[in-house]
């Protein structure tokens, strides 16, 4: 909606705009860098879902690079991503 209104009144710029998914994809790319021992600039991880608690749902098993990490370590990564904004 916001950027609608932005391009609407002119003043829209990609670069400048970004919803409040970003902070989650940051927090799951952090997270999933540091198990996965590898430099955070290159993760990926999508994120889906609402921006609080357990509404929020990374993909682990499509984030890129591909890091064989155990389902306990994926879910203790799930619930550290989804109380990221608490910690």
């Amino acid at each position: 909606i916001a950027a609608e209104v932005f391009k609407k009144a002119g003043t829209y710029d990609e670069k400048r705009l970004f919803g409040v998914t970003t902070l989650d994809v940051v927090r799951a790319k952090t997270f999933y860098a540091g198990k996965a021992n590898v430099p955070v600039a290159g993760v990926n991880v999508p994120v889906v879902g609402g921006h609080a608690g357990i509404t929020i749902l990374p993909l682990f098993s499509q984030a890129t690079p591909k890091a064989n990490l155990d389902d306990d370590v994926i879910k203790a990564l799930t619930k550290r991503t989804q109380d990221g904004g608490t910690e």
